[in-house]
């Protein structure tokens, strides 16, 4: 096929801490034009899935391997050389980086010299970022930042109550599922754009749990922070807890940092309390024979609803809710949980809806709409190199 006939794409990748999403996307129009996902990445039973059927089990101990086994898909069905551009998704962005932009040398330094900022994730974009550079070193790569959705947020937001020292080597709250923010954010402004440009809180609610309180169209506070170990209890990550515990826990049992690193991050939150699963379907199968799925779930919804309330005061009232995330979207009865009892802010939900995960799940009555809107942060990825390609001029 000559060039002037090719259709170009572009890929947007997304790594999470032990999967892969990616996304294919027609240059000329955004649509796209398939989608698919590397599972359970360093496990046996890793799996690729292409628009969400089972193409099969692939080896992939790390997050580069799985790069290659999505890559070489895409060359099956689109041809490798048709892919002008290439997003990643990167969790944080540090205090370098308020923009998305395109990837170069000093890019690549500044994320390794800040990889302890979110050492669950940095590692293995940089990885897979470096990875797309060797094999395609004419195709652009764009980095695309989490944090930068909470770029604006005031400093009685952003700083933490230690030594201003550390603020001015960049310790300081970030914010993250921004890119999942700004999607949801747009579907709500076309859904409902007068709450929309009012008090919103975004309740994005997968493995990661993070809630984001929005005040014409900005991030004006969230749960997460230097981190994305932060805020409230998610599948297997803590959220706050008291600093104490450091302290304590390397005493009693001679944690190191790693180890407790490794505590918060993967053996904690659902899991943890649980005993059982970090996953909520699970634990919502086993909650009327096992008190502790009942006591984890429990909790769970007890912190999201408690940080609703919070973000709601910084807000100064509540215009909007939304629901996203795989469990924001599709478990109605934890949206069900966490909103009994916030009746006082305005939220009532429709049951009917509520159970149907309708986009609208309020009562038409209700003061507060609340709205469950599935995600799509590989559409925000596209849109951004798109405006990064308009604005660059790149070799051909």
């Amino acid at each position: 096929m000559g060039e002037a006939q090719r259709d170009h794409y572009l890929l947007a990748i997304n790594a999470g801490s032990s999967s892969l999403k990616f996304a294919v996307f027609r240059q000329i129009d955004l649509v796209q034009t398939a989608g698919g996902a590397v599972n359970r990445i360093g496990q046996s039973d890793s799996r690729l899935t292409i628009d969400g059927g089972d193409i099969g089990p692939v080896s992939s101990a790390t997050h580069a391997e799985a790069v290659e086994h999505a890559l070489a898909w895409i060359d099956r069905a689109f041809g490798i050389g048709s892919l002008v551009a290439i997003g990643h998704r990167i969790v944080h962005g540090g205090a370098a980086y308020r923009e998305h932009c395109v990837v170069d040398d000093a890019v690549i330094a500044e994320l390794e010299r800040i990889v302890d900022y979110a050492p669950e994730h940095l590692p293995s974009e940089i990885a897979i970022v470096s990875l797309c550079r060797a094999r395609f070193p004419n195709v652009p790569q764009i980095a695309c930042f989490d944090t930068v959705f909470h770029r604006d947020m005031p400093l009685v937001a952003r700083q933490l109550s230690i030594p201003r020292r550390f603020a001015e080597v960049g310790v300081e709250r970030y914010g993250f599922h921004g890119l999942s923010c700004s999607y949801v954010l747009e579907v709500l402004n076309r859904l409902d754009p007068d709450r929309a440009r009012g008090r919103v809180v975004l309740a994005h609610i997968g493995n990661g749990v993070s809630l984001t309180a929005v005040r014409a169209g900005r991030s004006i506070d969230t749960t997460m922070g230097f981190t994305p170990a932060a805020g409230v209890p998610m599948g297997t990550r803590s959220g706050d807890i008291d600093p104490g515990l450091v302290r304590y826990l390397t005493k009693t049992e001679r944690l190191d940092a790693d180890a407790f690193d490794h505590l918060v991050n993967h053996q904690s939150g659902l899991l943890g309390m649980s005993e059982i699963s970090a996953d909520v379907r699970i634990l919502l199968d086993a909650e009327t024979q096992d008190r502790r799925a009942a006591e984890a779930l429990g909790v769970y919804c007890y912190r999201i609803r408690q940080a609703i309330g919070a973000l709601a005061a910084s807000l100064g009232g509540l215009d909007a809710l939304v629901f996203t995330g795989g469990v924001g979207e599709n478990a109605a009865v934890i949206r069900e949980r966490v909103c009994a009892e916030l009746e006082f802010l305005g939220i009532a939900l429709d049951p009917t809806s509520n159970q149907a995960n309708a986009i609208t799940i309020s009562t038409d009555t209700a003061r507060v709409g609340v709205h469950v809107i599935p995600t799509d942060e590989e559409a925000v990825i596209a849109a951004a190199v798109i405006r990064l390609l308009k604005q660059e001029t790149f070799a051909s």
